[in-house]
């Protein structure tokens, strides 16, 4: 089996899980009951990550949905506090993305993200700038596990399902990737992949230093 391409989700993937204080902090800010932001905080944010609403539209529309009237400046401070939440990248993964070019592999971002995210990613994270393709929801009106998006990173990397790998940390889009015959597997850290993809036939040069950000 011949792998030309390593696509890799960001949340969870790239970078750690969103922190644990954050959803906490957020419902501090809002006044509202920490088990009540993190529900209303998932249910909606399908729509968020499709593009589809700006951040402060998706603060405000949530929590007027629980009858919370939120101004500019809440509003501001929920988002920033989102968005620093998504924003440790694991330097373990980031080791594993320069070894894969490093031995001449393309690395490819598959990811549900929001739009204000990105515009800071791309600007502030160095690993954004070192991707040979990639693909994010709220630029493309799709989300995983959606066909549409896989299909999507597929024609950037001009690359064949069986010729890539995918590494994500929900099954339902590890299945819906392997379902299309990508070689799809549910994260547990860089050190696993690394093993998975040396068992798909790939080898790995000796680790450079640290990326300096």
């Amino acid at each position: 089996m011949n792998i030309k391409a390593v696509i890799f989700d960001y949340g969870g993937v790239i970078s750690f899980f969103q922190d644990e204080g954050a959803i906490k902090d957020m419902a501090d800010l809002a006044g509202v009951d920490v088990s009540l932001m993190g529900r209303i905080y998932w249910d909606n944010r399908p729509i968020y990550d499709q593009g589809l609403v700006s951040g402060k539209e998706y603060f405000k529309n949530i929590l007027a949905d629980v009858g919370v009237f939120a101004d500019d400046g809440l509003l501001q401070k929920l988002l920033d506090r989102d968005l620093q939440s998504w924003s440790r990248v694991n330097p373990q993964t980031e080791a594993l993305i320069r070894e894969l070019k490093a031995a001449g592999c393309k690395v490819a971002v598959l990811s549900n993200m929001v739009q204000d995210f990105l515009d800071r990613a791309r600007d502030k994270l160095p690993v954004f700038s070192s991707l040979d393709a990639a693909v994010y929801s709220c630029e493309v009106d799709a989300v995983k596990p959606e066909e549409r998006i896989y299909r999507l990173i597929l024609e950037k990397l001009g690359c064949e399902a069986e010729e890539t790998a995918f590494f994500d940390d929900l099954e339902t889009n590890v299945k819906a990737a392997a379902a299309l015959g990508i070689q799809a597997f549910f994260w547990k850290d860089p050190e696993t992949a690394r093993t998975e993809l040396t068992k798909l036939g790939l080898s790995f040069p000796k680790q450079e230093e640290p990326w300096h950000s």
